[in-house]
């Protein structure tokens, strides 16, 4: 077997309309689908909740849940705030700008741009805590093919050490040239 696609990403949201909302403005994301049941499909728990889905193209589909018989949401304290977030593709660095500016203009605090060498990105927090960055592809080909040439010697020596391996430093010593 082979995947196809990531056929949804569901997260839990803290009021549904709001995050809908909140998606269309900020990221044109359309509201595709609703459901809404007072009992869980799968483990049949009484547990009413509203699934909602919004389009996140290349038929990609972010969804959430509210869980208003749930306790308050929460995050995973153990892990770093900048570790679990959900990174989007724009397609130009004028989409990416131009998104920073309408959330700083709504009070969105906004990291970024942030130059990972072969993309650009930005980072902020959705209404429900979600960490989300915007990306836009910086690099070239020859770029992409030295990272793939030794990203299995990279991983097998962070297996062995824990520490940054040295096979791609140019990405972040200014080095690089092609």
């Amino acid at each position: 077997m082979k995947l196809e696609r990531i056929h949804h990403v569901a997260y839990r949201c803290r009021d549904a309309e709001q995050t809908v909302e909140w998606y269309r403005k900020y990221l044109n994301m359309d509201f595709v689908l609703a459901i809404a049941e007072n009992q869980v499909p799968s483990t049949k728990a009484p547990d009413p909740y509203m699934h909602i889905f919004l389009d996140a193209g290349g038929g990609n589909i972010l969804a959430f849940f509210e869980l208003p018989n749930s306790p308050d949401m929460g995050r995973d304290e153990n892990t770093p705030d900048w570790v679990q977030h959900l990174a989007m593709k724009v397609g130009s660095m004028d989409e990416l700008l131009d998104t920073k500016a309408r959330l700083e203009a709504d009070g969105i605090d906004v990291v970024g741009p942030t130059d990972h060498t072969i993309f650009q990105s930005i980072y902020f927090f959705d209404p429900n805590g979600h960490r989300l960055e915007l990306a836009c592809d910086t690099h070239s080909p020859e770029m992409m093919r030295r990272l793939d040439k030794v990203k299995w010697d990279m991983l097998k020596e962070w297996s062995r050490t824990k520490r940054a391996p040295g096979h791609a430093s140019w990405m972040h010593d200014g080095t690089y040239s092609e």
